[in-house]
């Protein structure tokens, strides 16, 4: 039986990674000294990974 997945549901997951992607992305943008566009692309990608793992946490956390 497979377990279907309601838009809500998407539309709130796709919120809260995004909105951790945003924090964690303006949180590298201050720690760093310089800002050019290696930092900026290495700065979303491990943004985008903290994201992940946030919300992977969180859930292991809450069971939803």
């Amino acid at each position: 039986m497979r377990r279907r997945t309601t838009p809500r549901a998407v539309l709130l997951a796709t919120g809260e990674l995004l909105l951790w992607w945003a924090v964690l992305a303006l949180l590298w943008l201050v720690l760093i000294s310089t800002v050019d566009t290696l930092e900026r692309i290495v700065g979303a990608s491990v943004a985008a990974v903290g994201a992940l793992l946030a919300r992977a946490g969180r859930r292991a956390v809450t069971w939803r």
